[in-house]
């Protein structure tokens, strides 16, 4: 479709009169207003976006859209919801990019960004043009960018911009890392998916959703609204949505399943077996439980054309996902940086390190203020009883007291007969957190940097701090930094 490039055109939308107007851009932002812009005013958990048009306007925006009665002095198109408007007028101003590509978006609790990230790079790797948008940036080819903030996915204008850009850059294939905030709040409600990936569903982000059940319709819409869906055959959620078009994968069962699951200190090995194929496959990445995101990459990438013949190949020259399972050192301590934020993935990462740590393992782990309460004595809980020692830390405790979360965590600890001093600590600046941690290892252990990842900033109550998990560990480490 045509880019829309006056405000007449993009009122047309809502069937309003507008001027003639040039646009230059779409933002909810008004700090990102430049002359030429729409400014579109969102209410929001904190803050109230129609407080922000003065400025808006002073900046230069040629024309306002909001949910409330108002005349700010400029064109003003008022809409029932702000928020799904910013999706359509971000969409028509790049010229609905979506539908120029193959857009495959990938949905889950955990396992969203490694399963991303190995569709993109067994698209690229056997010659597709392919661009993503994920948690850990966005990538024209092989080209990376990183992204601003805690974003999953980020917002519409920034996702409409972006799949504009693959589309100009001449890419034939998106992979969108797609979260339920993006699904409920709209960002992606102008989206065309070609392919939904479903990986897993445990509870997650309750405090907005408030139930599971509105956690897993969230999700749900991705695959309600993609042609064709793969779906994990061990997941009973996903086994909810098997009315649409689908394929599944799993370990043992689904369509495409991994048998023989041979792990090693190298990577993991399995037999493929796929609708008329079998196969070897390698995976160079620890974690038996990246199997499944393997299963679900080739089984999406099978689909988006890619012969299983070539994706194999392909799959053994992963170089992996900064932040998941990363490791820093092998030797004689083992290092580890894993964006496991949740009780389940926490879980999963722990098991996974365990089979091949001959010493101690130890583990350094928050929980974000102003997200779900209610995992925070679960992941202490899950901290003592899978690793041999816990770090309880900061992370990204924005609003909320920072040893208000940390008690919690340790009242899940002491659940699981946790002592401290005996079998965890706390250690509320997560600097001192890290540099603590590595002062018990010794040769053989194994310390798991947990929660924050690829992630860059460090959010407290009265400033963002600039963050590099694998910086600070090495570091901490003393490890040259490139």
């Amino acid at each position: 479709m045509t880019p829309v490039t006056t405000v007449a055109e993009l009122f047309a939308l809502y069937r309003a009169p507008g001027p003639p107007h040039p646009v230059k851009g779409v933002t909810h932002d008004s700090r990102r207003v430049q002359p030429g812009f729409v400014y579109v005013a969102l209410r929001g958990q904190r803050c109230d976006g129609h407080r922000f048009i003065p400025d808006a306007v002073q900046r230069g925006a040629v024309a306002i859209v909001g949910e409330e009665p108002l005349e700010p002095g400029v064109p003003y198109l008022r809409v029932p919801d702000a928020r799904r408007a910013l999706s359509r007028l971000a969409a028509a101003f790049y010229g609905f990019p979506s539908t120029r590509l193959f857009v495959i978006g990938v949905t889950g609790t955990d396992g969203k960004t490694t399963t991303s990230c190995l569709v993109h790079h067994l698209l690229t790797r056997t010659g597709r043009g392919a661009g993503l948008i994920s948690t850990v940036g966005l990538r024209y080819g092989e080209e990376t960018r990183l992204l601003e903030g805690h974003f999953t996915t980020p917002e519409a204008p920034e996702v409409q911009a972006a799949l504009a850009e693959m589309v100009r850059r001449g890419l034939t294939h998106a992979v969108l890392e797609t979260s339920s905030h993006a699904l409920a709040q709209h960002r992606v409600a102008d989206v065309a998916y070609d392919l939904a990936v479903w990986t897993n569903l445990s509870p997650e982000h309750l405090d907005f959703h408030g139930s599971l059940e509105a956690y897993f319709q969230a999700k749900a819409a991705l695959v309600n609204r993609a042609g064709f869906s793969i779906l994990n055959a061990g997941c009973p959620y996903a086994m909810r949505l098997t009315h649409r078009p689908h394929t599944t994968y799993g370990v043992q069962a689904g369509a495409y399943r991994a048998v023989r699951v041979r792990e090693s200190t190298d990577g993991l090995r399995f037999t493929l077996e796929a609708p008329g194929f079998t196969g070897e496959a390698f995976l160079p990445m620890i974690g038996r439980y990246n199997v499944e995101n393997a299963l679900a990459a080739l089984a999406a990438a099978h689909r988006a054309g890619v012969p299983l013949e070539e994706a194999l190949p392909a799959l053994a020259r992963f170089s992996g996902v900064p932040g998941r399972m990363q490791i820093l050192q092998a030797h004689p301590i083992r290092a580890v940086v894993d964006f496991a934020h949740t009780p389940k993935a926490l879980a999963k990462a722990l098991t996974a390190l365990r089979p091949t740590t001959p010493g101690r393992l130890i583990v350094v782990i928050g929980a974000a203020g102003e997200r779900d309460p209610a995992k925070r004595a679960p992941l202490g809980r899950t901290a003592v009883t899978l690793a041999d020692f816990a770090v309880f830390t900061e992370e990204d405790a924005r609003s909320e007291d920072v040893h208000a979360i940390l008690q919690e965590m340790e009242r899940g600890a002491r659940e699981a007969g946790g002592v401290r001093g005996t079998h965890y600590a706390l250690k509320p600046d997560r600097r001192d957190a890290i540099r603590y941690a590595l002062s018990l290892a010794r040769p053989g252990d194994t310390v798991v940097f947990a929660g924050k990842g690829h992630e860059r900033t460090l959010e407290r109550a009265d400033e963002t701090l600039p963050w590099d998990e694998a910086e600070e560990v090495r570091k901490a480490l003393g490890i040259a930094i490139d």
